[in-house]
């Protein structure tokens, strides 16, 4: 059973970063605006909800794994081991994915048909390039716990 629950944890992930890498790429690759606009007005309301899905089977999958594995007990009672401080700093760094998703996904929804403030804009793209970044840092993380396990 928690073959199955790594399994799709693991698929999750490569979905969810699999996704933010797609969309880092077309940023980068795709020089002229009307092009970007173009894709990201197609793509981005689909990649929304695909995204949504993902983090949400992530969420169900790892706190699954993290309560077999007794992470919560190793926590508790020894939460100066490596293994706590791994998880520890895993689990804020998805609390704040969390939220810029929820804040991207908000801003990106509200102004779909619209044009973005300049602060909406930055608040947007700053929020992407973060969860980008974050993203990259988990997977090392989640390496790092997997290894203690």
């Amino acid at each position: 059973m928690i073959k199955a629950v790594l399994y799709i944890h693991v698929l999750s992930a490569t979905a969810w970063v699999g996704g933010s890498l797609l969309l880092f790429a077309l940023g980068i690759l795709l020089r002229d605006r009307d092009a970007q606009k173009s894709v990201y007005a197609h793509l981005g309301p689909i990649y929304g909800y695909f995204e949504t899905f993902w983090l949400t089977l992530l969420w169900i999958t790892g706190l699954t794994m993290f309560f077999h594995f007794g992470i919560d007990e190793a926590m508790a009672h020894a939460p100066g081991s490596h293994l706590a401080s791994l998880m520890h700093t895993k689990l804020m760094m998805v609390g704040v994915i969390t939220v810029l998703t929820a804040i991207h996904m908000y801003i990106a929804f509200k102004t779909h048909t619209a044009e973005r403030t300049p602060l909406e804009h930055l608040v947007s793209r700053g929020s992407s390039m973060l969860i980008f970044l974050l993203n990259l840092v988990i997977v090392w993380y989640a390496i790092g716990i997997r290894d203690l396990l």
